[in-house]
Formats: structure tokens, sequence, C-alpha cells
């Protein structure tokens, strides 16, 4: 990648690689059993990919199953021209139901109350049911398998009910304690699905972007892809298959480029203080654009292929980096958020590990007003 570049007509921006995105897919659908489909994840604007931009590739990779995590998202894939199944994989009030129907949205089912609730709703709601194997967050208790199968049953009479699932909470740890854990839901999931086999409700699946790569279900139809697809470790211990590469890269530029005299100080707090004279520079980002507040005084960003320390605390909309030992820095220079600059690299999840979060937090909080551009 080019260095010391001049940007004269922006100020923050983030470049999405559709073409990595579908080479992504294409390698980790070689990675599924033949017989298993992907469904793709494209919930939180394609985890702040973009998700009608992302959805329209993968459409044309032939791609038919999306899921979303609301029913404003949903919605929003179908007036971006995105076809077949679009999944709610969350809650939708029922005050809200009605447009499930108008926009041929395909809904989850949390509990037995939201079935009943659904079932009520005049027309022919499409639905599946969640299972809660072991996560606790959503769906029929999997611990009691026969009543599972009663409730789904039941409500295949009052509603288009298409399917059922669950979430693999651990499946991207190799932790014996870990897989076993996996290994435990798999069976609950398995145990129902045969129960209600003879129902063949076509979209059965209980695999994630981690458990289609390392899990086996011989139940689930589909493997859900996500943050897999957008180049990034469900685990950041994980090793991804060869070629699988982060589709997002993101910028800035520099503001201002000033001497720091010793016993000055920077930023909000002054919690960072010059024990030598220094040269700084400042970037036109801050945590409203979501450049985490955490990452204050502990990491760096890439100028002219070289790295610059943060100096300080973040601010909303920008924050100071050390560049004195790098030539030429001057107003308008480049900066290199995420992505490659030289033969340096920062990635989502380099820098989530660096905070004691996950790469999937990094780029869901890059926020609207960091301009997208599609290459």
């Amino acid at each position: 990648m080019e260095t010391n570049m001049l940007v004269a007509d922006k100020r923050c921006w983030a470049e999405v690689n559709l073409s990595q995105i579908a080479e992504n897919y294409r390698i980790y659908k070689k990675h599924l059993p033949e017989e298993t489909k992907v469904m793709a994840v494209v919930k939180a604007d394609a985890y702040g990919h973009g998700d009608v931009k992302v959805a329209s590739v993968l459409q044309k990779e032939g791609v038919t199953d999306f899921a979303v995590a609301t029913l404003e998202e949903a919605i929003e894939l179908r007036q971006g021209n995105i076809s077949g199944q679009i999944f709610v994989l969350g809650y939708t009030p029922i005050a809200l139901a009605q447009k499930l129907i108008e926009y041929d949205i395909t809904q989850t089912v949390v509990d037995e109350r939201h079935a009943e609730e659904l079932s009520k709703i005049s027309g022919n709601i499409k639905a599946v049911f969640a299972l809660d194997t072991g996560m606790n967050r959503i769906g029929l208790d999997a611990d009691n398998p026969e009543h599972c199968e009663k409730i789904i049953r039941e409500y295949t009479k009052k509603l288009c009910v298409q399917g059922i699932f669950t979430h693999l909470c651990n499946a991207d740890s190799a932790d014996s304690d870990a897989i076993d854990f996996t290994n435990s839901q798999i069976r609950k999931f398995e145990r129902i699905a045969g129960l209600v086999e003879n129902l063949n409700l076509p979209y059965v699946h209980c695999l994630n972007s981690a458990g289609g790569l390392w899990n086996k279900c011989k139940k689930s139809v589909f493997a859900r892809l996500g943050i897999i697809l957008y180049g990034l470790k469900p685990n950041y211990l994980n090793a991804l298959p060869s070629g699988i590469k982060p589709a997002l890269s993101w910028y800035s530029v520099v503001s201002m480029v000033k001497t720091l005299r010793v016993g000055e100080t920077v930023g909000y707090g002054r919690t960072f203080k010059a024990e030598k004279e220094m040269k700084i520079a400042t970037v036109c980002t801050g945590y409203a654009d979501g450049y985490n507040r955490l990452l204050s005084n502990k990491y760096y960003v890439l100028i002219n292929g070289r790295k610059a320390p943060v100096l300080g605390r973040i601010c909303m909309d920008q924050f100071m980096v050390d560049v004195t030992e790098i030539d030429g820095v001057e107003t308008g220079n480049k900066v290199t958020l995420i992505g490659e600059d030289g033969n340096e690299v920062i990635t989502a999840d380099d820098m989530a590990e660096s905070i004691g979060t996950i790469g999937y937090e990094i780029v869901c909080n890059i926020s609207r007003r960091v301009e997208r551009i599609y290459i």
C-alpha cells in the first residue's frame, strides 16, 4: 500500500472490499460438507460493512438465505432488492408483526408466549423456533425435548413453521470443557430435530461461523456464516482457512503537526506528560466515529508505513499520536487505523485483543458518520 499519501478531500472513511467478502464466502463454503448450505449473517449493517451492499454481492454468488437481528434490518434488505429468505434471529414486538407478512420475513419464535401471540396475527407468518441448548438466551428449553416437540407440532397448525435452530455459544474454543459443552449442545439439538423430522422442516440449523469449520451436526442443513465472512476471527486464538482476509480498512488524516515541549501534557485529564521534546500529530477521528476510548495511551496507528503510538485520551472527534520518529508527517497525511501501510498491518482482531474485547465490536462500532467506500 502506498505510504506518505496526502488526502485532500476526506476526514475519516472505511474501504470495504466486496470482492474479498465474496472470496471469503467461497473459501468457507469449500470447508463445509457438500450438502451444507450457507446462510449469510448480515445483521448490524453486515457488521459495519454495509448490509445491502454485502447481501447483493452474495446474492450474485448464489446465496439465497440471509439472517439479521431485527425487523428493521430485514425490511432494509427487502427495500434494497434482496430476495430469498430473510430471517430475523431476534425478537419482534407483536405490534410490528404484520410487517413480517408484508415484507415476507421469517421470524424467530423466542418462547411459547411469543408463539401464541404470533399465531393470533391475521395472515400466515413464517416462523422458526429457537431452541435453548445451553446458552440461556432465547428459545424453547431443549432439556425437555418432548415438550419442545409438542410445542413445535402444535404451532405448525397455527403458523407457517419453517424450521428450528440453536446457537453454539462456545464453538470457537479448543478448550476441552468448551468442546464437551458444544458437543452436548449439538446432541440436544439433534435429539429434537429427530423428533420432528417427519415435519420435513427446511430450515434446521445449529452451526455458526466457528461451528461450520470445527464441528459436525448431521441434522444441520445450514451453517450461519457471520464474522468469518468479513475476514475476522470468532476467537483471537483461531486460525482461519488460508485466503480468508479482512474486507474492511479504516483511514483518517492528520489535521495538525506540532512540537510538544518537555513537561507539557496531552489531552483530557492530562494523562500523558512529555519527558522529552516530541513531535505529535492530531488525527481526525474519535470515539464518536467508533475509535474505542480504551485505546487511549496504549495503541497505535500507521503513518508513512510506521507505527505512531496514541498519546493521551481519545477525544470524541480527534486524538493525538507520537510521530517523533516518523519522517515527512504533515497535514493531510493518510492515517491507517485498520489495514496495511508498507510492511505494517493493523487488524480489528489485533486492536480488540489489546483492549480485551472482540473484533466484532470494533467493526460494528464504526459509526454511520464514517463514509464507506466500496471496492
